[in-house]
């Protein structure tokens, strides 16, 4: 085992206890969600109608096609990027490389998926393939993890995580030891993070979408809300890729379980369950009502990306016009924290913005059921975790600078509620 540098981080998620309960939970729910959601009561905290045997769960035909989707998302990953972009810097000074092509990725996915429905391929029928393929992704994630633990005995102290080297098997194999593993110039976590679970959510939406016209004539228009909703935030996410580089699944997490389940496995298999929601279950939804939902999405994106923005430029280059004329806290680290604009309204105002359009996306599945607001509770829960880790880490940075920043920007993601 590779030595361990520095102080120890405090454990999280419950520490080894906690890890080994969230391996067991996570893929379980989103099981429980791909069965009730085709059920005919779809009841969020009810029973499924059946437990599937392995007969219903393994299909090497499924294993096969989620093995070819993981090689294309490696070979478009490989092709020459528009850009590549420095990472953060590391604790031995140096700074990883990386290509700034996951959009360019998303555009030619869909030129092979429209020229093989204009080929006659069956898009319609991945749906009934989704079981099969979420057991294929979960083995595969633990055997990749696996892989990553292994791999992380011969790394060099400087390449470990902060968080994942506890010394206990489980919490390390569960929170990832190696920050940034790589062979030669392919990093797996940074390819993970946006492209074969991103692109894979929006064309099995994609796929709810054909079935649904191959069973009903046509799309609903909540069927196409949704679609168009989350391809818009997918696109969004894969054109600002560079983004992803500072933050904390790369500068902070280990590339374990957590993150490789929740990339390739819970992210194409439970976002999608609106859509699956509405195939099993159709919901009227009028043109008024559309269009409410298509503005409370159009403010949640607005804040969202505005926020971000205005962080991503204002890291950049604090000198460009559009934040140059922001007030800032200067901190012991050389670095300024904002705490006008966006970042003076509520502390991560990005996450009230994801908040919003989670429920956007919830709202064209009607008020009925529980089960497709799923989404909403979860991530809420995601994001309020995630803002108290991100409060533990900017104390230990910024300390009094981030207690100045809390004063004069009191609430955390709800202005005036939380």
């Amino acid at each position: 085992m590779a030595p361990r540098q520095g102080p120890q981080a405090p454990l999280e998620f419950g520490g080894p206890l906690g890890a080994a309960a969230l391996m067991l939970l996570l893929p379980a729910t989103m099981f429980h969600l791909l069965l009730v959601v085709r059920s005919g009561p779809a009841r969020l905290l009810g029973p499924p109608p059946y437990l599937p045997g392995l007969e219903v769960l393994w299909s090497p035909q499924a294993l096969l096609l989620l093995l070819t989707w993981l090689g294309l998302q490696a070979a478009l990953y490989l092709l020459p990027a528009r850009k590549v972009a420095e990472g953060q810097e590391l604790k031995d000074k140096s700074r990883l490389r990386y290509p700034i092509n996951g959009f360019q990725a998303l555009v030619v996915t869909a030129l092979l998926v429209g020229l093989g429905l204009s080929a006659g391929l069956p898009l319609g029928a991945l749906p009934e393939m989704l079981l099969p393929l979420a057991f294929a992704a979960t083995i595969t994630t633990f055997i990749f993890s696996l892989l990553l633990y292994m791999k992380a005995q011969v790394a060099p102290a400087s390449a470990l995580a902060p968080g994942g080297n506890s010394g206990n098997l489980i919490y390390d194999f569960f929170l990832g030891r190696e920050l940034n593993p790589r062979i030669c110039s392919f990093d797996f976590k940074y390819f993970c993070e946006l492209r074969p679970g991103l692109i894979g959510w929006v064309f099995i939406n994609l796929a709810l979408l054909v079935q649904e016209a191959e069973l009903r004539g046509s799309p609903s228009l909540a069927m196409w809300l949704v679609n168009g909703f989350q391809l818009l935030y997918v696109g969004d996410a894969l054109w600002h890729e560079e983004a992803v580089l500072t933050t904390m699944d790369i500068m902070h997490d280990g590339f374990g379980f957590m993150l490789a389940f929740g990339d390739l496995a819970w992210v194409p298999f439970t976002y999608s369950l609106q859509a699956q929601f509405l195939l099993y279950h159709p919901q009227p939804l009028g043109l008024p009502m559309a269009a409410v939902i298509c503005l409370i999405s159009a403010i949640g994106y607005y804040i969202f990306r505005g926020a971000n923005s205005q962080k991503n430029t204002f890291r950049k280059n604090p000198s460009d016009p559009s934040v140059a004329g922001l007030e800032t806290i200067p901190t012991a680290t050389g670095r300024q924290l904002l705490v006008s604009g966006w970042w003076g309204m509520v502390r991560h105002p990005n996450y009230l913005g994801d908040l919003i359009m989670a429920l956007a996306w919830s709202l064209p599945c009607g008020v009925s059921h529980l089960l497709p607001y799923f989404y909403v509770l979860y991530f809420t829960a995601l994001l309020v975790h995630r803002e108290a880790r991100d409060e533990r880490q900017c104390l230990q940075k910024y300390g009094r600078a981030w207690h100045e920043y809390c004063r004069r920007v009191p609430y955390r993601i709800l202005p005036y509620i939380y």
